[in-house]
């Protein structure tokens, strides 16, 4: 019985986020401001999963007003946890399949989001690149997923250089996000989900690094980011007992 309230209560708040998020967008259409916006509405959805989501921040000042975010993509619920770090002005890079899904790719396109076709590795590289290097000028962050696709519990999946290659050539800092595990922690029949942390790690400045360098930076934030979500994990289980 659970579960069917479940499902037909995230349906239907999800049609109600796409419907009523689109019309709003609708009047100024691609604006990079909707995104963080429409990102709370989403992630208020959580309590309906049975988790709780705590956020954290490594570092006391602000974070950078235009920088290259990164995280680690586990499942679809990062939908609903990954938005919680979703900073003012920030724009994520998706699939370019994601505009087909019925509201949601409206909803994404409308937001401001970009759309990339992962199967062209040189035309995507080159896309990512060229929205890195305006982000200054139209005063904006993205948001990337380095592993290019769901983990779903294969764990962190190795990095592809792209985002490190558009931040070193515009010379953007890069902001790690951690969230702990995710993959078959939610049961939608069960009351309570446990705890998600994610934290924002501290900024890396990489006007520092040359392009030849890419591959050795791609590796250190690869191995950045894996010890910090272990220590997550870890930190959710001797909570959770």
């Amino acid at each position: 019985m659970l579960l069917v309230i479940r499902i037909l209560l995230i349906i239907f708040i999800f049609i109600c986020i796409c419907i009523f998020g689109s019309i709003y967008c609708l009047f100024s259409p691609r604006n990079p401001s909707h995104a963080a916006i429409l990102s709370r509405f989403f992630c208020r959805m959580t309590p309906i999963f049975g988790i709780k989501v705590e956020v954290r921040q490594s570092l006391k000042n602000k974070l950078p007003a235009n920088c290259i975010y990164i995280a680690n993509h586990q499942n679809n619920y990062d939908l609903f946890t990954c938005t919680y770090a979703v900073q003012p002005r920030t724009i994520t890079v998706g699939k370019r399949s994601l505009l087909w899904i019925p509201l949601f790719g409206l909803l994404y396109w409308l937001t401001g989001n970009f759309f990339i076709d992962r199967r062209n590795m040189t035309r995507s590289y080159n896309d990512i690149v060229q929205i890195a290097c305006g982000i200054k000028k139209n005063n904006i962050s993205l948001w990337i997923f380095p592993e290019g696709t769901r983990s779903r519990g294969r764990g962190l999946l190795p990095f592809k250089t792209s985002a490190f290659y558009a931040a070193i050539i515009a010379g953007l800092p890069i902001v790690p996000v951690c969230v702990s595990n995710l993959v078959n922690k939610i049961k939608l029949n069960r009351w309570h989900n446990g705890l998600i942390i994610i934290e924002i790690l501290t900024p890396v400045e990489m006007n520092i690094y040359s392009i030849s360098q890419v591959r050795m930076v791609t590796k250190y934030f690869y191995n950045l980011m894996k010890i910090k979500i272990d220590e997550l994990n870890a930190e959710v289980m001797v909570r959770k007992s």
